[in-house]
């Protein structure tokens, strides 16, 4: 029995069981291993170079990842996009910098940055210094005004990168800034007066084994005693003020350079040169018969499995807390804190499913806000696997500060108090799952009182000021489910004119002179509004919004969720076909 016992063809398995990277600093081709039917990506494309006097910075290059992206035929061509060259003052017309250029991988395309905008006498006005439409926009030059470039083009989805920000004058002392070259995560900022606008963020990557983050935007450079833009995280190289050569955006990040002063002749920094890494996922493939010695030896080894493991990207927003109540004598009630947010999606550190395991899932329900003197209800914790996020903390009322949470509930204000708010990211995580509530005012004593803003994601409650409740702290926008979407803003403290929530999804505080708080939306994790009356009545706070976990897979992965509320869908291209499981209700996921 050479077959081990088969008779007929053996066809054993192929076993990966380690993941193996490879990373791309220049051109090249990619090779697969045999059987390896897909691949995680990232391509990053080249940053375009600092515009000259009072230059623009460079965009970052484009910034794409595909999970599960099916591989054609090896060998594959990879394209590593070089940085595009700084400008040069005065010069026609070269005062623009170059654009970067594109990376590329199999049907992947990353566009490079766009070059900042420079100063040019050529055309009039000295124009017109626009900074040029990339991966990332390029910043706009200083001295004639002109606009960023636009990001994201051509476009795509998910987005792979931000507008530039837009030049300054100033016909006084320190003179003219630079706008800052559009990041992956954020847009470049405009610039100050006398001072070159910072570069917008990057976008951090778990691809090669830890966190790194890539394609920062270059920071505006300026003039005289003015202050230069920084290059945005992620390899933006900062800008300058005011003579001599700007800096460079660092090597295979897709960094934009750093925008030129304005002394002549000065040059703007060049862009920062792409990336490609490609990782090839633990993988096992069962295509025909096993021997039986085949068999033995896996059974023998532990690794006879229903299904390989396989790393996951996730999502997990607990309830956001609910509004504060309002009684009589005047009481404003604070915003209910957004659900605790935490996600590895995008770059993030993923999580290891084994096979044949059922995993439970606990979304968080939002708190109840309360009626008269009573402060909101804190959300409920979601959880998944050892990823727990915290419940919103509930909005103040009489007598009563904002309560600790995810992310902190605003202050409630009672004649003549102005309470303070809760604090965020309690318990503390890093990174952190949210931020603190604002704190309450009383004006006058009888007739003007403000809630706090409950904390949000992405940002701190607002402070409730003479007659307007404070803002909530905006959300966090994430994509993972294959689109952008908010999740976990703050909810609006109340007042004579109400604050806001931090997003659509989040409630509104309570119009005065006595008016309910407003609730938040299901499954996006945000905080309910806060109440408010006059000398007398009494009304109810918001609700908080639920929770909602997401869990996105590999196309090659198995899973089933449980019960039928819960969802599986599959990602269209250029996501690689991604699987993801939503949960709105708690149940089980099973691999």
């Amino acid at each position: 029995m050479a077959n081990g016992g088969i008779i007929g063809p053996v066809n054993d398995p192929i076993v990966y069981a380690n993941s193996t990277v490879t990373s791309f600093t220049a051109s090249g081709t990619f090779t697969a291993r045999t059987g390896q039917p897909s691949v995680d990506i990232l391509v990053v494309a080249g940053g375009g170079g600092g515009g000259g006097g009072h230059g623009g910075g460079g965009g970052a290059g484009g910034f794409r990842t595909s999970c599960s992206f099916s591989i054609p035929a090896s060998p594959i061509s990879v394209t590593v996009g070089g940085g595009g060259a700084g400008g040069t003052e005065y010069t026609q017309p070269g005062s623009q910098g170059t654009s970067g250029s594109n990376s590329v991988f199999s049907t992947i395309t990353s566009t490079g940055g766009g070059g900042g905008g420079g100063y040019n006498l050529s055309a009039p006005a000295g124009g017109p210094g626009v900074g040029s439409n990339g991966g990332s926009g390029g910043g706009g030059v200083g001295q004639i005004c002109s606009t960023g470039g636009t990001g994201n083009s051509p476009p795509v989805s998910p987005s792979q990168g931000n507008n530039g920000g837009a030049g300054k004058t100033s016909c006084a002392a320190p003179f003219a800034g630079g706008g800052g070259g559009g990041g992956a995560s954020a847009a470049g900022s405009p610039a100050i007066t006398g001072g070159g606008g910072p570069g917008g963020a990057g976008s951090a990557s778990s691809i090669s084994g830890s966190p790194v983050t890539y394609a920062g935007g270059g920071g505006g450079g300026s003039a005289g005693a003015g202050t230069a833009g920084t290059g945005g995280p992620g390899g933006g190289g900062n800008g300058k003020a005011p003579t001599g050569t700007s800096n460079p955006g660092t090597v295979n990040t897709g960094g934009g350079g750093g925008g030129a002063g304005g002394s002549n002749p000065v040059t703007g920094g060049s862009g920062g040169s792409g990336l490609v890494i490609v990782k090839q996922p633990a993988f096992t493939k069962v295509s025909g018969v096993w021997s039986l010695q085949c068999q033995y030896n896996f059974k023998k080894q532990g690794t006879w499995t229903p299904s390989a493991p396989f790393d996951v990207d996730y999502l997990v927003v607990a309830g956001g807390g609910g509004g504060g109540g309002a009684g009589q004598e005047s009481t404003a009630g604070g915003g209910g804190g957004a659900g605790g947010y935490r996600s590895s999606f995008p770059g993030g550190t993923k999580l290891t499913l084994t096979g044949g395991t059922s995993f439970p899932i606990t979304v968080g329900g939002g708190g109840a806000g309360q009626p008269g003197f009573s402060t909101g209800s804190c959300g409920s914790n979601s959880v998944f696997s050892s990823i727990t996020s915290a419940g919103g903390g509930g909005g103040g009322t009489y007598q009563t500060g904002g309560k600790n949470g995810g992310s902190g509930g605003g202050g409630g204000a009672f004649d003549p108090l102005g309470l303070p708010a809760g604090s965020g990211n309690t318990p503390p995580v890093s990174p952190p799952q949210g931020n603190n509530g604002g704190a309450a005012t009383v004006t006058n004593q009888n007739s003007t009182v403000s809630g706090g803003g409950g904390g949000g994601a992405g940002g701190v409650g607002g402070t409730g000021t003479s007659n307007t409740g404070g803002t909530g702290g905006s959300g966090s926008a994430n994509s993972i489910s294959g689109s952008p979407v908010v999740y976990s803003a703050g909810g609006g403290g109340s007042g004579s004119t109400p604050g806001a929530g931090g997003d659509s999804s989040a409630g509104a505080g309570g119009a005065g002179p006595t008016n309910n708080g407003n609730s938040a939306t299901s499954n996006k994790g945000g905080g309910g509004g806060g109440a408010i009356t006059g000398p007398s009545g009494t009304n109810t706070g918001g609700n908080g919004g639920s929770g909602i976990v997401i869990i996105r897979a590999p196309g090659n992965a198995t899973f089933d969720v449980a019960p039928g509320t819960n969802t599986v869908t599959t990602l269209p291209a250029p996501a690689g076909g991604c699987k993801v499981a939503t949960f709105t209700v708690s149940g089980t996921l099973t691999t």
